[in-house]
This record gives structure tokens, sequence and C-alpha cells, in this order.
């Protein structure tokens, strides 16, 4: 095939994938019945909303100070839980490590299927279980971590150095000095650098998980729009931002430590 015949079918290509993604958009915009014309009349409303909204309660402040520090309790406990019980379920996950394809593909499926389910159904779950509180809040967080901590370090281990694995082989380590001294070693940065991933991701997602009575900034959040209490929204809103900018300026900053 000449230069002349493959740049005419790389053309094609690029256009039948142009075509797809263009009907792909269409056809999902007929059926969530997306109109440009609702959101236009729509625009007054939002400017209303945000008019009740300014200026912010600043008085507010010292009333979501303690449900901030009851979310960010949530994040850190669900986060460390999730942690630690990413560990074992990584390394049976890794067929570096485990040669036996049932353990690891059972360890896989498992962790597979527990990443499907969203934290606020976790909660939502949760909550009627142990009642209103930070307990469901801990409990979806530890869930939803475990799943991204776990599929992440796995990743990391099946893409180790196999040279000092080999080599502690041939001197006769057994399987528990194979973990600890040649594979740990090499995935601990990338484990860190997850676990404070999770744990930026989980701050975010603690402040909505009093939506279904978590605990936390969520649940005064939902209050006050119950309420139609717009400026004390707006407070929360601000507190959150702040939170969440200074934990993201941190985390990143330790994460380009460890990397």
């Amino acid at each position: 095939m000449d230069a002349a015949n493959k740049k005419r079918l790389k053309r094609i290509k690029t256009l039948l994938t142009v075509i797809c993604i263009l009907l792909l958009l269409v056809g999902s915009a007929l059926v969530t019945q997306v109109s440009f014309t609702d959101l236009w009349n729509g625009l007054p409303n939002m400017g209303t909303l945000l008019g009740e909204m300014f200026p912010p309660d600043w008085s507010y402040f010292g009333y979501v100070t303690q449900p901030m520090l009851e979310t960010i309790r949530m994040a850190v406990l669900g986060t460390t839980f999730g942690g630690i019980i990413a560990i074992p379920v990584a390394l049976l996950s890794s067929s570096n490590v485990i040669r036996i394809p049932v353990i690891y593909q059972i360890s896989r499926f498992i962790m597979n299927l527990i990443r499907t389910i969203p934290e606020l159904l976790l909660a939502a779950l949760f909550v009627p279980i142990f009642g209103i509180g930070e307990i469901p809040g801990i409990a979806a967080i530890t869930v939803f971590s475990f799943g991204i901590i776990a599929k992440l370090t796995f990743e990391s281990i099946e893409a180790i150095d196999p040279g000092p694995l080999e080599a502690m082989t041939a001197v006769g380590a057994n399987k528990v000095q194979w973990i600890f001294f040649g594979v740990i070693p090499q995935v601990m940065a990338h484990y860190m650098s997850y676990f404070l991933y999770s744990f930026e991701i989980n701050i975010r997602a603690a402040a909505i998980l009093g939506y279904v009575g978590a605990g936390g900034i969520g649940l005064v959040l939902s209050n006050a729009l119950s309420f139609f209490q717009y400026n004390q929204v707006l407070t929360i809103i601000i507190y959150t931002l702040i939170v969440v900018l200074i934990i993201d300026a941190v985390s990143n900053k330790i994460r380009e430590k460890l990397l």
C-alpha cells in the first residue's frame, strides 16, 4: 500500500471517528432531553440564587467548624482503614507475587466489584445499619478508599523490577521475606502517593455524605439548603473550598517528595 492510500485511509478513519462521536453526543442529548432553551430560560433564576447567596454569613464560620472537623476525621479514618485493608488484597491480586491464578483472579474480581459502588450509595447502605452519624461515613470511605488504593497498588506491584526478587529467591528467602524486603520497598513510595491521593478525594466526598445522614459538613449543608439559607450555603462552600485547597497543597508537596 502506497503512502497516498495510507493517508486516505487515515483520513477516513478520523472522519468516521468524529461522526461516531457526534452521533453519540446527539443521541445522548436526545435521550437525556438536554435543552439549551431551558438552560437559557433558567439563567435568570440562577442569577437570583446567586444574589441570595451574597453576602455570605461570615458569623456562620464558627458554627460549621465542628462539622468540618468531623468531615476531616471521617476522611482520615476512612482512608487509613481502607489503605490498611488494601495492602494484603493488592498483594493477593498480583500475579508476580501470587502464582496461583484462582487466588489472584478472585482477589481482582472482589477489588473491581467494590470499586463499582460509589461512596454516596455506600453511605446510604451503611446509615440504616449504623444509624445517622460519622460511623456510616467512615465505613463508606473505608470501602471506597480500599478499592482505589488496592487497584493502584496492585498495578504498581505488577510493574516492579523482578531482579531483586529473583536474587532473594536464589539465596533461599522465604515468601514473607520476599514480600517485605523485595516487593514492599519498591512500591512503598507509590503506595503512600496513592494513599494521599485517595485522602484528597475523600475530603471532597465526605463533604456530601451528610446528604444521606452520614454526618459532617454535608449534613449542615443539606439543612441549610432545606431552609433556603443560601448565604449560609455560600459560607459552607467557601469554608470547604479553603480546607480542600490547603489539604491539596500539602498533599501535593508530600507526594512530590515521595516520588
